[in-house]
């Protein structure tokens, strides 16, 4: 009978990771925010605190069952193994409607970034002269990454790395989406969508013995990005769990505003009427106003639903 209740337990881990991990790949939504949602943030924060030197200590010396001890081990790698998981999953998914479905992915991911709004305006001193400031701040920062021309993808092994810090952010800080970052970046495809589905194709060509595409020049540089930004996020998710934690705790409404500001000035990057133009090998992002016809009445209404998602996680949230 404990047996049974413990094996319900680590599945139940598995299942809060691949939440967690969808979360982070949907622009707009936090992987923390699902993570108070569903009640274990604390203990996800608390467990990534523990990599520290006594845990390198026990790793150097062999000592494999006091590092899990240390780390709250079984915990973790359970939530890590859902967040893998679930990128293998839901990159295939996002690729596929992507490709048919453009207008209607982009109309839920505004709108679960303008209820990512909302949610942040619930937790911010709104009569706080400084935090004023800091949305200021934070919206005029992205206005200007919004209108510049455009973030284009850029599969620079290093710019790679630093994205891959930035991406795990949102499992970090609650109202914080890295997937959304990665879009300012122009890397969102590239990374969460492309090279994961590369290492997918991969994988599966070699159970059934297909090497034909493994050394292709197009997949090793997938499989190299994906293995760069795979680095970039274990540093980062060690590295924010620590910064972000204590930036936070010291000055918590003024992180969240210029959070919140800078969400609100990057709107325009996932606004859903929009088309790429080559313009003497340069790419200018072109927005328009919609037509009123079924495709806008469908997408206006996918974005009822993003906002309506992320208002129900913020909810929960503050129960």
């Amino acid at each position: 009978m404990k047996g049974n209740k413990s094996r319900s337990n680590y599945l139940k881990i598995l299942i809060n990771g691949i939440l967690m991990g969808t979360a982070n790949k949907i622009p707009g939504v936090s992987g923390g925010l699902v993570a108070i949602a569903i009640g274990f943030y604390e203990e996800l924060i608390y467990s990534l605190k523990r990599l520290d030197k006594i845990a390198l200590k026990y790793l150097f010396e062999g000592k494999f069952k006091d590092f899990l001890k240390h780390i709250n081990g079984k915990f973790l790698v359970l939530i890590l193994l859902g967040i893998v998981i679930s990128y293998f999953s839901t990159s295939k998914i996002l690729d596929v409607l992507l490709n048919n479905f453009e207008i209607y992915v982009w109309s839920l991911f505004f709108g679960l970034v303008i209820g990512t709004i909302f949610h942040l305006r619930t937790i911010i001193d709104l009569n706080n002269f400084k935090n004023i400031c800091f949305i200021i701040i934070g919206t005029s920062i992205g206005v200007l990454l919004s209108f510049a021309n455009p973030s284009q993808e850029n599969d620079n092994l290093f710019f790679v790395f630093i994205c891959g810090i930035i991406s795990v952010s949102g499992m970090i800080l609650p109202g914080l989406s890295g997937s959304f970052l990665l879009m300012l970046m122009g890397n969102y495809i590239l990374l969460l969508v492309d090279s994961v589905n590369a290492l997918y194709d991969s994988l599966s060509e070699i159970l059934r013995g297909d090497f034909s595409n493994i050394y292709s020049d197009v997949r090793i540089n997938y499989l190299n990005v994906l293995s760069v930004f795979t680095l970039g996020s274990i540093t980062g998710l060690i590295l924010l769990s620590k910064i972000l934690g204590y930036l936070l705790s010291k000055f918590n409404q003024l992180c969240n505003s210029i959070i919140f500001g800078f969400i609100i000035g990057s709107l325009g990057v996932i606004w859903p009427w929009k088309s790429t133009l080559n313009v003497e090998n340069e790419y200018k992002i072109v927005r328009y106003l919609p037509d009123f016809n079924d495709e806008t009445f469908y997408a206006f209404m996918f974005i009822l639903i993003g906002i309506a998602i992320v208002i129900f996680l913020s909810s929960y949230e503050k129960k």
